[in-house]
């Protein structure tokens, strides 16, 4: 009665801990990869830190908006510099951690990714500028074409499709100039955040305009041109995926929808394929498209029809 006594005292977390042995060694065994002492050598990329880069750029971009309530304008250059330098560093850090995820983790390898490293981010850095301009005329697109929005800064604060927008633009460029990895990071980060799933290869030009923006997917190797707009629930996606000899995915392969300048594609719209949506079009909500339309078309889904049987006539 003593031992069962004293076995029904022991500590709820002793327990707990014995019971866990097993658990622990199951999960360390279903991860060896990280197990081998060279693998350990190098650190993967940290969604964390890619977060406060883009927190951080953001507000380089755009510091009157995301930077400090007392900025001023003699301090503009000295909080701008700042946090730039800041969030280079760190992403200068995160691209050789991605190249050496796509190289490999050899000596070899580590030593050509970070030489490859920091000239890439200086490219990204001098290619800023035109990102943020992008970005302007995206806030100005969601002013001009949503009478709910008060101001471009409304849309800048509080738009999560200029969010993805903007997560967008800084992936694209990253992706662009090769780094492996990284913009898909930065991506999710959006697409976590606002139900928008764009791709960081997709082609997006200027007064790009996502309303409301929930379900929104743009596929790897879409194009989309100037002063596009797009609602809820959008897809531009591939009808197919060609696969090779061995039956695996062929990578990089056109397969998602051109979508050229001034065109409006409404909520729920699926767009799938290779195909062309002509300059100034419009897709009208719920359609399936698999098929190219010209300039100026306006595509509509088929009208309901409502049909009577009497005694089973038409069955």
């Amino acid at each position: 009665m003593r031992a069962v006594h004293a076995l029904s005292r022991e500590a709820p977390s002793d327990r707990l801990e014995r019971s866990l042995h097993g658990v622990v060694e199951a999960l360390c065994d279903a991860n060896p990869e990280r197990l081998d002492a060279q693998q350990q050598k190098v650190t993967l990329p940290s969604r964390e830190a890619l977060a406060t880069v883009v927190a951080e750029l953001r507000a380089a971009l755009f510091p009157w908006h995301f930077g400090p309530a007392d900025l001023s304008e003699q301090g503009l250059p000295y909080y701008v510099g700042r946090t730039l330098d800041a969030a280079l560093r760190t992403l200068e850090r995160q691209v050789y951690l991605g190249l050496c995820f796509e190289r490999g983790r050899e000596p070899a390898s580590r030593q050509a990714s970070e030489e490859r490293a920091a000239p890439v981010t200086e490219e990204f850095a001098a290619r800023l500028p035109k990102v943020r301009a992008l970005l302007g005329s995206d806030a100005l697109a969601a002013f001009e074409g949503d009478p709910a929005a008060s101001s471009p800064d409304e849309a800048i604060f509080c738009y999560p499709g200029i969010t993805a927008i903007l997560h967008h633009r800084l992936a694209h460029e990253l992706s662009v100039l090769g780094v492996p990895l990284i913009p898909r990071i930065i991506s999710e980060l959006a697409h976590a955040t606002t139900g928008i799933d764009i791709h960081p290869g997709a082609r997006i030009g200027a007064s790009f305009f996502i309303d409301h923006g929930t379900g929104v997917v743009i596929g790897e190797t879409a194009i989309i041109g100037d002063r596009v707009r797009l609602y809820q629930g959008v897809t531009l996606g591939a009808k197919s995926f060609p696969k090779d000899e061995q039956g695996r995915c062929v990578k990089g392969a056109p397969r998602h929808p051109i979508v050229e300048d001034d065109a409006t594609i409404y909520a729920g719209a699926t767009v799938l394929g290779h195909i062309t949506i002509g300059r100034g079009a419009t897709i009208g909500g719920n359609v399936w498209l698999t098929e190219s339309v010209g300039p100026g078309a306006r595509v509509t889904q088929a009208q309901t029809s409502r049909q009577l049987f009497v005694g089973g006539a038409g069955i």
